[in-house]
């Protein structure tokens, strides 16, 4: 295998915790998509091919932690209606929200699905990301949610890309259920979930614990699966209200909790024991016009790593750029550029469950992204700019 160096990059390793650290005039060793060495240019090994990257920025490859990437239709009507004064839970009680993309995803076929998320997923590949989670969550019966997940592991076939599935059955209650909830987990969710693990299609069970989803306890039951099954678990958790489920993710030791708006500083102190990484969706809090933010100086007081991700979805968050995540969580969150940095990075990598990526050092996949920028700032200070020069996965550009 030969050994190609990029050098004469300013390289923001992300390594130790907390850490930016960077490398002025540096240089990174590849081989074999692995990295060997990170260091300065003078000092590099010999290598096969040498390349210099004329001063460039060099980060980790992005990963967006958590995306609905996969699914039938749109919901620009409900954009509309929500202008007009309509709430999420208005509309989902109307019938719309989640239960108008089941119907349009149950419509839509292997190939519909593959075919209509590859342009997102082009778009999350095109600004840097080379790892990317895909959730079910919008069939809600047995074969639609094996279905998505089937799409999911396509996508990750047909480009460039890693991708993490996660089964999100106990995302909504479909209406033919909805007088029956407990039918639904045990007569759906459930056995979805353990064809799912058999057939390898699922890397992980999310919920939606939330007054209009699943209650703490119903959560619980998918969970004790999913923990049978040898999965790891992560929540979807006070968004629109504090039901318990931060707490519950941390009891469960989940890999993470995601949204938060309405986590406590208590909530925050049990995820930081557990290690539970809290994952922020700017996104659907601008897109829903919330007005409770996530409590990221409490997350920061009690040490919780915190994540930034797109939340692409049809209905409250129709993102696809990871630097307007990176924008956001800045501008609406008070995070630092650093710390949205490390939330699409280093801590994105955690959400996920992975040690391999992330983080630019020896024994870490080759997976980069190289900008045209002079300080690393400007990836969350820019909006609707893309200074993406080259991007590297498994150490081929």
């Amino acid at each position: 295998m030969s050994r190609a160096l990029l050098s004469g990059a300013r390289i923001v390793t992300l390594t130790g915790p907390g850490s930016q650290a960077s490398v002025t005039e540096g240089a990174v060793l590849v081989e074999g998509g692995r990295i060997l060495w990170v260091g300065p240019s003078g000092a590099a090994p010999e290598a096969d091919t040498v390349r210099d990257l004329e001063g460039r920025l060099v980060t980790p490859g992005l990963i967006d932690c958590h995306t609905h990437l996969v699914h039938g239709g749109h919901r620009a009507g409900e954009f509309a209606r929500r202008l007009a004064g309509a709430s999420y839970a208005d509309i989902a009680r109307a019938g719309g929200g989640i239960a108008a993309t089941v119907a349009a995803t149950r419509a839509a076929s292997l190939d519909d699905l593959v075919a209509t998320a590859l342009p997102r997923l082009d778009r999350l590949i095109g600004e840097g990301v080379t790892t990317v989670e895909i959730k079910s969550g919008y069939g809600l019966d047995i074969e639609t949610e094996l279905r998505m997940l089937q799409a999911a592991r396509a996508l990750g076939q047909a480009r460039a890309v890693r991708v993490r599935t996660s089964f999100l059955g106990a995302h909504a209650v479909p209406p033919e259920f909805k007088a029956d909830r407990a039918a639904y987990l045990h007569e759906v969710c459930l056995p979805a979930l353990r064809r799912a693990a058999k057939a390898g299609l699922a890397d992980a069970v999310d919920g939606f614990c939330e007054g209009i989803a699943f209650s703490p306890a119903e959560i619980a039951t998918v969970f004790a699966e999913a923990k049978a099954l040898g999965l790891p678990v992560k929540l979807h958790a006070e968004q629109l209200s504090h039901a318990g489920g931060a707490a519950l993710a941390a009891r469960e030791g989940a890999l993470s909790a995601d949204h938060l708006e309405y986590a406590t500083p208590e909530d925050a102190a049990q995820m930081a024991r557990a290690g539970t990484v809290a994952v922020l969706l700017p996104g659907a809090f601008y897109t829903l016009r919330e007005a409770t933010a996530p409590p990221v100086a409490a997350f920061r007081k009690a040490g919780v790593a915190m994540a930034l991700a797109t939340d692409c979805n049809p209905g409250s968050s129709p993102l696809t750029s990871p630097l307007l995540a990176m924008n956001m969580g800045c501008t609406l969150f008070g995070l630092t550029p650093g710390e949205a940095l490390a939330g699409v990075t280093r801590h994105a990598a955690r959400a996920l469950g992975l040690d391999d990526v992330g983080q630019i050092a020896p024994g870490f996949r080759a997976d980069l992204a190289i900008w045209d920028v002079e300080a690393p700032e400007e990836l969350a200070y820019r909006i609707g700019f893309n200074p993406l020069w080259e991007r590297f996965f498994g150490g081929i550009a």
